[in-house]
């Protein structure tokens, strides 16, 4: 095992994770698969569901006009590699059982179509980010993990109801530009990201500063810090490599709690092209339900 060569990590010895890097479209998309459906489990371990309301997706590796996302009305909880649908950008279902929520289509066919460097968007009314959108404000730069969104974040500031016309999708595209998260006013927040990993990961930290700003400003006044300390902040703790790594022990957890493995599962081996350790990656054993 060598040690990583990547800047932000400052040691001679190696992470205990690799970004994996594939020798086919189909391994890659299976990785995709199998990452999405886990980061449905995170969301549904967090509580972030609020009836139907909610969606992941990410972009098909080979068909790149095409998303894969939750079927509608599916407990997070539950979902399984197998459950997920393949929708094109124009709506169609070309791969799956059930119907696609159409917010879902709306929202994300704009993102996707928008931004070709996103690969994946999260979505959902989590307590903390809606009642925070309600202030209609950005978060200020309070904490360290605060500043993972200074200066990458954005305001959509015009709540007009349920989103069903992919035209709102596109002005919500439009108004996140090149930054990583909105606050949609009324509604909820959106992360996105250049794995399933960064925007899941975005979302969870982004519910949890809304958290912390809306205590603080009910204990007293907060100590906004400076531009320049914020800039440095972000420049250490932000970023896509900063958002995947911070992920992985969410992922560790959920798949390690969800199938019984022993430690080093679903970990891609050093110096191997998407070669795991454990033969889950072959897809038949992706994130069955759980038998209670």
């Amino acid at each position: 095992t060598q040690p990583t060569n990547n800047p932000a990590i400052r040691s001679d010895k190696p992470i205990p994770y690799d970004i994996p890097v594939f020798d086919d479209i189909a391994s890659e998309r299976r990785h995709r698969k199998e990452r999405l459906a886990a980061a449905f489990r995170i969301f549904g371990r967090f509580g972030f569901s609020e009836g139907v309301a909610g969606h992941i997706t990410v972009r098909d590796p080979e068909h790149t006009d095409c998303f894969w996302v939750n079927p509608f009305g599916t407990p997070f909880s539950h979902i399984r590699v197998s459950d997920l649908l393949l929708v094109s950008h124009a709506g169609e279902v070309l791969q799956g059982d059930y119907a696609v929520n159409q917010a879902a289509f709306a929202i994300h066919s704009g993102l996707h179509m928008a931004r070709p460097d996103i690969v994946a968007a999260a979505h959902s009314h989590s307590l903390h980010g809606k009642a925070w959108s309600a202030l209609g404000r950005t978060l200020d730069p309070i904490t360290q993990d605060s500043c993972i969104f200074f200066g990458d974040h954005v305001l959509f500031d015009d709540y007009t109801g349920v989103v069903t016309d992919p035209e709102e999708g596109k002005r919500i595209a439009y108004a996140l530009g090149d930054q990583s998260a909105a606050i949609l006013r009324n509604h909820g927040l959106l992360t996105v990201g250049a794995s399933v990993d960064a925007a899941t990961w975005l979302f969870v930290t982004m519910e949890r500063s809304c958290q912390a700003q809306l205590l603080a400003e009910a204990a007293g006044q907060p100590i906004v810090m400076d531009d320049e300390t914020a800039a440095s902040t972000h420049r250490q703790v932000g970023g896509d490599f900063a958002s995947w790594f911070s992920a992985q022990p969410l992922f560790e957890q959920i798949l390690r709690s969800l199938r019984r493995v022993p430690p080093g599962f679903n970990r891609p081996v050093h110096g191997s092209a998407s070669r795991w350790k454990n033969p889950v990656d072959r897809g038949q054993l992706a994130l069955r339900r759980r038998r209670v």
